[in-house]
């Protein structure tokens, strides 16, 4: 364990993904406790993967990790050649997810009354940021000049900018002038502590549930997506909202083109257009 914990710190892997991969590690070791780690065989490995799919029924982002935490660990640690076996991976589900209508986002926000929690929401809508994003962000990336806002080390430890609104830079001035926060721009209850994701999603909680939108299954990251939509809805292209949300494949942010509902306005119907053409032939037959 110490070996595999040594390669990710060598990796530059990101501390969130050293931590899971150090879990699953554990949960495979404990799978197998008379077992050697380096004796691991690829029948060992697909049968645990097996249990984990089949048995205990886990997601299909719970079987991936752990498969990808035991490759890791065949391929650096016991230096042995090994391919994840995706066939056993559940199959992907394909939901869209919800997206709010922007009536129901000014809702939400209007009925927040905390500044602080208001600006984060704010925030969140107009610039597309990750409930982790935002939570690591820092005074210092907030570029009012340019009027955009720098993401460091996003998902896949990657750096990149989102577009800031003019209305809610003049409201984080007014948050700035009364929290005073000091190197993050929302501060926990320690100064100089970020404010931790989970406080973040319990304020959309609170929120939901004040103006009785708490049945629509929406949760923090349904703002992202609403984002996302609603700027397809105004006319900005897939690449740009690809680059805004920090995603790796156009093929990602393309779901979106299945929830904006500009693409069907203007669409006749075939059936309403065989009915017209049958109600025009019998006029034109009672006009001979």
């Amino acid at each position: 364990m110490e070996k595999a914990n040594e390669y990710l710190s060598l990796g530059h892997y990101s501390p969130l993904t050293i931590r899971h991969y150090l879990a699953e590690l554990r949960f495979f070791f404990v799978y197998y406790p008379d077992a050697d780690p380096l004796d691991f065989t690829e029948a060992m490995i697909t049968q645990y993967l097996l249990y984990l799919a089949k048995t205990l029924e886990c997601s299909r982002v719970k079987c991936r990790m752990a498969a990808q935490s035991i490759s890791f660990f065949m391929r650096h640690v016991a230096k042995r050649p090994y391919v994840i076996p995706t066939v056993i991976y559940p199959r992907p589900e394909n939901k869209l997810p919800p997206v709010m209508l922007p009536e129901e986002i000014m809702e939400v926000i209007d009925g927040v009354s905390n500044l602080k929690h208001r600006t984060i929401l704010m925030l969140l809508y107009s610039s597309g940021m990750r409930v982790s994003e935002i939570a690591n962000c820092r005074i210092a990336d907030i570029d009012s000049k340019n009027m955009r806002i720098k993401i460091v080390q996003g998902k896949g430890s990657k750096d990149r900018y989102t577009i800031m609104s003019q209305q809610v830079l003049m409201e984080l001035r007014a948050y700035y002038l009364i929290y005073k926060p000091k190197e993050y721009l929302f501060n926990g209850s320690k100064p100089g502590k970020k404010y931790s994701v989970r406080s973040i999603q319990h304020i959309m909680q609170k929120a939901l549930l004040k103006v009785g939108l708490e049945s629509k299954n929406y949760t923090i990251h349904t703002i992202r997506h609403s984002f996302a939509t609603h700027l397809l809805d105004n006319g900005t292209d897939l690449h740009t909202i690809k680059e805004l949300l920090g995603h790796s494949s156009l093929q990602t942010t393309m779901k979106y083109m299945h929830l904006t509902s500009k693409r069907t306005e203007g669409i006749f119907n075939p059936y309403d257009a065989l009915l017209l053409a049958k109600d025009n032939n019998i006029i034109k037959q009672n006009l001979k």
